[in-house]
């Protein structure tokens, strides 16, 4: 079957999609995508749905091979990829035939990247509604591991793809230092003092970080004296621990916890938060729920209107170079 082979498999490089949606009840982590933003365009800019597989990688992307004739797109941090050790930009949809190379520097900024495959992404076996890998419970992906020289995972051939004119975007770093947030659960047993500290900050992201979620320095909150029983968590819910430092939950946090949540970082800021770089300083501000709402929703009307620009724009020239039926009677020949 086509594949892509991991020449060389970066730092971190797991197969990511939306998460295991609906699961958490049963003590299973949603996992999928931590920079749900990034992920979407990228499988956007390659006409997918928003559910297929694509590559994760973390600071430094993996090498591959393409066994496969298809199209790909690059997002998230600035990852300086090349393709056949051409340097190429990322949010734009580009061809690649067997045996081309695609390879990254170390990321300049940003901390997680995005490889999107057209026709339906990465083939590999969902699990429980998911092809998301947890690496810590060994479940999802590609045999629920990070990705290693030699593996092999399976792609669909994509010969033509509709116009190529507008499947570019340019691309920004982060601008703004704040955070929206809206306020978590346990607000109100915070004390006024904590919760100015909270907002005042400066924080960092430190060194303390994974898939589960971001610990912050800064400052040491006062903690509530009342207990808790555990509750639920939720993608970007902000705990403070037991000494006062802020833990914001990502993709493969617990199912459950037991610290008190002051604060939830808003869906429309999390990609934003995710990419900040090591000792970045932060800062929070307090949004509404309705403002949080409409900021997710304008993200996603984006998204929406970038995908109809698209396909508005689909007869346009340049057009994917190969056709379907040529290219599968050369395939045919060449393995008579």
């Amino acid at each position: 079957m086509p594949n892509i082979e991991i020449i060389n498999s970066g730092l971190t490089t797991t197969v990511q999609d939306l998460g295991r949606i609906g699961h958490q009840a049963k003590g299973i982590p949603v996992s999928g995508a931590v920079d749900q933003y990034s992920y979407r365009l990228a499988n956007v800019l390659v006409n997918n749905s928003e559910e297929s597989a694509i590559l994760e990688f973390s600071i430094l992307g993996p090498t591959i091979q393409f066994n496969v004739e298809t199209f790909i797109a690059i997002t998230g941090g600035a990852s300086a990829p090349t393709l056949n050790n051409s340097a190429i930009n990322l949010n734009t949809t580009y061809a690649v035939k067997r045996g081309d190379v695609l390879a990254f520097h170390p990321m300049k900024s940003g901390r997680f990247g995005y490889i999107a495959f057209a026709n339906n992404g990465l083939q590999v076996a969902p699990i429980l509604d998911s092809q998301s890998t947890n690496t810590r419970l060994t479940l999802g992906g590609y045999y629920g591991r990070a990705l290693a020289s030699g593996d092999r995972l399976p792609v669909n051939n994509c010969y033509q793809i509709t116009s190529l004119t507008n499947r570019s975007l340019p691309w920004h770093e982060p601008s703004g230092s704040s955070i929206r947030f809206i306020k978590g659960p346990q607000w109100n047993m915070f004390s006024e003092n904590a919760k100015q500290t909270f907002i005042a900050g400066p924080f960092t992201i430190s060194s303390q970080t994974d898939r589960m979620g971001f610990r912050l320095d800064g400052p040491n909150l006062e903690i509530p004296q009342k207990s808790m029983l555990s509750e639920g968590t939720v993608l970007g819910n902000i705990q403070i621990t037991r000494a006062g430092q802020p833990i914001v939950l990502l993709a493969d946090r617990q199912t459950a916890g037991g610290y008190p949540v002051i604060a939830t970082i808003i869906g429309a800021d999390l990609g934003k938060f995710v990419q900040f770089g090591a000792g970045q300083p932060l800062t929070f501000e307090e949004v509404s729920l309705k403002e949080a709402i409409d900021a997710l929703r304008n993200q996603y009307k984006f998204l929406e209107d970038l995908t109809t620009s698209i396909y508005q724009k689909r007869y346009q020239y340049p057009i994917g170079p190969i056709r379907r039926t040529s290219k599968k009677i050369e395939e045919i020949i060449s393995n008579s």
